[in-house]
This record gives structure tokens, C-alpha cells and sequence, in this order.
């Protein structure tokens, strides 16, 4: 995009009666956002869904300033701005009616893969949480996904941290703008972040952390990537708003289940309860139901057949079924080989990763 353009985004972006669905009619009437500036109200009134309080502040010159003083803190700083058209713009995101026209975004962010994952839940994270989000990125990890989360205390900072040990890269959607870093103690996460993957936010550098921008900043974390995971979550909490964004979208939701006693897993209960999510005990079960392949990934994530691989006893006796039957379903593996299907699941990723079986196309698998 050129200057102008840019700055005419940021323009409409600025207007406080129109959002971001308004906005995007406004440019496909107009063609481009410099074009909405240039017709006539009008004409604009003639847009479905469009009227004039909408339009109200559309010629209002200080939105212009503002729009002007912004693209001349994103040039100054490192930052890189995303048009919801062009190329580099999320592509799960583009599918969202409301997803922000622009995006600012900051660090080594590469989203040109399928593979993005949400991990969402509470500030107040328990052991059982932090044991789960540490094994379940382990678990996870060789399949090279980008993990997504807020940044915030807990589930967040927790699974994010684990990314990086990991070196995935991840992504921290921001309620406010790259201006600052909230919470500010982990201010010390930031540098490694930026080079594992970076920041992201729809919000100004005269945006502070206020709490409906984290509840507004949901809706990126939930359609930015495939699936949404909640690990922890008390009976009401923004990682279920999240959840619900996500169903919204029409992607996948998964949650951890916890003891009926636990108050933060109380949310993720209900949200099994109610159909709202997939149980979700480890990172097999999340393959098996967004049905990954390994061989898609095979440049960024080799499985090599290894020499004298050492099984265990129910490794052994899948891959002996396999071996005698030729391809086989999940279920029917589970079946024959007398084994509960998320043990069943867990173990072949486990093969998968050792590379003495192979996923196939309609939930099948093979030994090697």
C-alpha cells in the first residue's frame, strides 16, 4: 500500500462509529480507503448497513492528524503494518467478518503455514496447568505449529515460555499498542519473543491496556488460528469468551478437563459439558481430531526411520498389528489391539515421532 493509503486506513480505523465490518463495506463500495474520503455521503448511504450518525466523523480533520502522528510512530519504530487484503494478512483472520483492517505487528512473524493454535486461560494458572501446557507443547513440538496466546499472567506467559524453549515461534496478541509491554514484568520475555516469532495488535501507541480492549483483542486470539485450546478457566473468564468467539468462527475449541472440585477448571468442564469443546488430555488427541499430517510438514519437521528403535509393550503391539494388517483406521486399531482410543491415539503420535508408522489421508495409519 502507499502513504495515502495507509494513512486513509488508519483514518477510517480511527472514526469511532465505524468499525471494522462498516469499514470494509466502505472500501469494497470505494474501492480503496482513500476512494471513501473522496465520494460522496450519498453515495456512502446507499451501503447496506450504513447511515448518517455512522458517517458522522467521516470528514472530521482530527482523525487525520491522529492517523497522520500514528504512521509516523510505526515508520520511526520497527514496525510492520498488515492491510486486511494484502497477502501477508492472517489468513484464518481473513475469514473473519469483524477482524481489524490493519494490523501492526512487530518481531520475526511468519504466519505462511496451516498449522496455528491458540492457548488461551486463567491468570491464576495451578500446577496441574503449568504441567499440562509444558508437556503438551513437548508433546506438540515436532510438528512445528505457531502457538498463539495474550502475553498476560499465567496460561499465557506459561505456554508461551514453553514455545520458546521449544523453539516454535509464538505469537502475543496485545490489548494496547507496541509502545509499551503489559504486564511489565514480562518486559524480560519480550527480545526473546521478538526472534521466536513477535507481537501483534490492532491497538494504537495512544492505546492503554483498558479492559475492554482485552476482551476486543479475544476475537484475534480466536481467529487467527485453526483451533482454540482453554487449559484453565473458572466459571466465567475471558478465555471463554474466547472459546465462544472461536465457535463463532466455525473453528475447533478443545479444553482440559479438571476435577469437578476445581474452581479454574470449572469453565473448561462446562464447556466439554456443553458441547462446546473437544476434551483435550494430550497433543495426539488435538492431531488426530485437526487431522495433521506429518508428511505435510516433512522440510520444517523430518521423521526419520531410526535403526533398533526400542518400543514399549502397547507400541509393540500396534505396530505388529499394523505390520500384519496393512492400513488401518484409529478406532479399528484401538479395537483389535484391546486398547481406550486416546491411549490408542497418543501412542501412534508417539510412533509417528519415533517414525516407525505414518499417517495417511481418512484417519488411517501404516508401519514403515
Amino acid at each position: 500500500m502507499t502513504e495515502p493509503e495507509i494513512i486513509a486506513a488508519l483514518r477510517l480505523q480511527a472514526i469511532p462509529n465505524i468499525g471494522d465490518i462498516t469499514a470494509k463495506k466502505l472500501i469494497a463500495h470505494c474501492g480503496s480507503p482513500a476512494a471513501v474520503f473522496e465520494d460522496k455521503i450519498q453515495h456512502l448511504l446507499k451501503i447496506d448497513g450504513v447511515g448518517r450518525f455512522t458517517l458522522n466523523g467521516l470528514h472530521d480533520a482530527s482523525y487525520l492528524d491522529e492517523a497522520e502522528e500514528e504512521y509516523e510512530f510505526i515508520s520511526k519504530e520497527d514496525i510492520s503494518l498488515s492491510y486486511f487484503l494484502d497477502k501477508d494478512y492472517p489468513a484464518y483472520l481473513k475469514h473473519c467478518v469483524d477482524g481489524p483492517i490493519v494490523l501492526f505487528q512487530r518481531g520475526n512473524i511468519n504466519l505462511n503455514q496451516k498449522r496455528i493454535i491458540s492457548v488461551v486461560g486463567t491468570r491464576n494458572i495451578t500446577n496441574y496447568g503449568s504441567a499440562f501446557c509444558e508437556k503438551f507443547i513437548e508433546e506438540i513440538a515436532p510438528l512445528n505449529p505457531i502457538i498463539v496466546s495474550g502475553f498476560a499472567y499465567g496460561v499465557d506467559i506459561t505456554v508461551q515460555k514453553a514455545a520458546m524453549d521449544h523453539g516454535l515461534q509464538t505469537i502475543a496478541c496485545l490489548a494496547h499498542g507496541l509502545n509499551q509491554i503489559y504486564p511489565k514484568a514480562h518486559k524480560k520475555f519480550a527480545s526473546k519473543l521478538e526472534q521466536n516469532g513477535g507481537f501483534i495488535t490492532e491497538f494504537w501507541s495512544s492505546s492503554n491496556p483498558d479492559r475492554e480492549n482485552f476482551l476486543k483483542r479475544n476475537r484475534i486470539i480466536a481467529g487467527i488460528s485453526e483451533a482454540t485450546i482453554v487449559v484453565e478457566s473458572a466459571e466465567k473468564g475471558g478465555s471463554l469468551v474466547t472459546a465462544d468467539l472461536a465457535n463463532g468462527y466455525n473453528r475447533e475449541v478443545f479444553a482440559v478437563p479438571g476435577r469437578c472440585s476445581d474452581k479454574f477448571s470449572k469453565g473448561c468442564n462446562d464447556l466439554i459439558k456443553q458441547q462446546k469443546s473437544h476434551l483435550l488430555t494430550s497433543a495426539a488427541e488435538l492431531v488426530y481430531l485437526l487431522n495433521w499430517d506429518l508428511d505435510e510438514n516433512k522440510e520444517e519437521s523430518p521423521v526419520q526411520k531410526q535403526l533398533f528403535i526400542e518400543l514399549d509393550e502397547t507400541e509393540q503391539s500396534i505396530y505388529s498389528y499394523l505390520q500384519l494388517n496393512g492400513k488401518q483406521l484409529l478406532d479399528t486399531v484401538a479395537l483389535e489391539c484391546n486398547l481406550p482410543i486416546f491411549k490408542t491415539s497418543s501412542t501412534l503420535l508417539g510412533m509417528e515421532m519415533k517414525g516407525v508408522i505414518r499417517p495417511l489421508p481418512g484417519k488411517l495409519f501404516e508401519a514403515i
